[in-house]
């Protein structure tokens, strides 16, 4: 009898084998290409709770701009459903004057290989000073000025408690390091995560066959890494010219034309939460930027089919994660 069962037996583990290397076929795939966000960011080993409190505290702190109407959340806001943006095409400073590039997320900025579109800063602690003082952004006039505010509004305890190794805790310096522990615990998680993890029901099949498009159309070639981009500079406007020619990118930082058009490329974790898309905002929906970066980036027009599918994939890299935070 049991010479009899055997084929059945087998045909039918063949078939269930089958149905199963589908889906683990693409996982191994993703995580080949990919790989899932890692849980803890570069240089959080060094923060402590009372940092990241204080950083918490000043990212929502709006005496840290010159007239107190701005926070850090103003532009990067963690608590609009997960995008850390503001979603304007580019961001108005505290003074009204519109900025020029499009507002990066905060969430997941700690694992990327440098900040801002040009790269001009090397990592959170340096990204933090720049639109304090900048005066297109929170424009204070300088740091005693910031300094001497957050002193006058009784800060100066969490300071100490934040560096109890130090005699003057409450300076500059410090500040960006609170904002940078706090914006380290900014790490997103999504259903590709879980795919990845071993949940096959995690991902549609849309989006399963948007993931297979993505990767076919050599989409990964740039959106590379755990966050599928922030790894690099490219130049936008790669195989077919960007329409925008007066945002040099990377060049307007070490004034070689070599690297003019030079910008980071973004990551697309919780990209459909990012809207609107590129340096300059110009792409107002996930399915134009999908479209647009085809063409300009790999020189090809892609399907509506192959639009609606990779922008299915991409939504479901949303974040997962929510904020909240009292009286913010």
């Amino acid at each position: 009898m049991a010479s009899r069962t055997l084929p059945i037996i087998v045909i039918f583990s063949v078939f269930l084998t089958g149905v199963v290397s589908a889906d683990e076929n693409l996982r191994n795939l993703a995580n080949k290409l990919f790989g899932t966000i890692p849980e803890t960011m570069p240089g959080s080993e060094k923060d402590t709770p009372e940092k990241i409190e204080l950083g918490e505290k000043l990212y929502f702190e709006k005496a840290l701009s010159v007239n107190k109407s701005q926070s850090c959340n103003t532009c990067h806001n963690i608590l609009n459903g997960g995008s850390g943006s503001d979603n304007l095409k580019t961001s108005v400073g505290a003074l009204g004057i519109m900025g020029r590039r499009n507002s990066l997320t905060t969430w997941n900025a700690g694992f990327q290989f440098a900040q801002f579109w040009d790269a001009r800063a090397k990592d959170l602690e340096e990204q933090a000073k720049f639109p304090l003082l900048n005066p297109n952004e929170m424009a204070l006039p300088s740091e005693d000025i910031a300094v001497k505010r957050l002193e006058e509004m009784g800060y100066l305890n969490l300071f100490q408690q934040a560096f109890p190794e130090q005699d003057s805790p409450l300076n500059f310096d410090n500040i960006t390091l609170a904002l940078s522990a706090f914006q380290r615990t900014l790490i997103t998680h999504d259903r590709f995560d879980d795919f990845q993890n071993g949940d096959d029901d995690a991902l549609t099949q849309l989006e399963k066959d948007g993931f297979q498009t993505f990767v076919v159309k050599g989409c990964n070639a740039c959106h590379n890494g755990p966050l599928m981009g922030g790894k690099l500079l490219i130049k936008m406007g790669l195989v077919k010219p960007y329409p925008n020619t007066e945002d040099k990118g990377r060049a307007e930082v070490t004034g070689n034309p070599a690297q003019n058009f030079l910008f980071k490329v973004p990551p697309l974790r919780h990209v459909a939460q990012t809207y609107p898309y590129f340096h300059d905002g110009a792409g107002e929906t996930l399915e134009e930027a999908v479209r647009d970066t085809g063409w300009h980036q790999l020189g090809i027009r892609l399907s509506e089919k192959e639009v609606d599918e990779i922008s299915a994939f991409l939504r479901a890299l949303n974040n997962t994660k929510k904020m909240s935070f009292q009286d913010k």
